[in-house]
């Protein structure tokens, strides 16, 4: 049972590092109508017509979500490769586990400065995949989380024993 929750939540924690990578280098956030033309947006350029540009207007909610996300790989990643090294040795650590945490609040920012901004400038809008990833990426970590500290509950059972 330990190791299918040690490979569990390592598994999401994989999973999401991956899917939190994907959702920030892609340029799919949102996609819109812009006069007349299909445009679509990411973090880091907008593209219409299948033209892409790179966002040259610096916003505070740009800026803190393209923050947010940075360092929500870079926290998953850590984590990953801790609870690995963790895992191989057969050492308790305490891992590092905020990758969750911090592209829940880049997300959260992302959202509400979206619908307020987005949602009554164009009419015709919507998430868009690369986005819907980032979510996805929040709950697998979630998940691995849940994982580890089972593991650790059960260990710290097989211990007192």
């Amino acid at each position: 049972m330990l190791y299918t929750l040690a490979g569990g939540g390592t598994l999401c924690g994989v999973a999401a590092l991956v899917l939190l990578i994907v959702s920030t280098a892609t340029d799919f956030w949102m996609q819109y109508r812009y006069s007349g033309a299909s445009a679509n947006q990411g973090l880091w350029r907008f593209c219409i017509n299948h033209k892409c540009h790179a966002h040259t207007i610096t916003v505070a909610f740009w800026d803190a979500t393209r923050a947010f996300m940075l360092l929500s790989v870079l926290s998953c990643f850590a984590g990953v490769v801790l609870g690995l090294s963790a895992f191989a040795n057969g050492t308790k650590s305490r891992r590092v586990r905020m990758g969750g945490f911090l592209a829940l609040l880049a997300l959260a920012i992302y959202t509400g400065v979206t619908v307020n901004f987005f949602g009554k400038r164009f009419l015709d809008w919507r998430f868009s995949w690369s986005y819907i990833l980032g979510w996805v990426a929040i709950i697998l970590s979630f998940v691995g989380y849940l994982c580890y500290y089972a593991n650790l509950i059960s260990q710290n059972r097989r211990h007192r024993l």
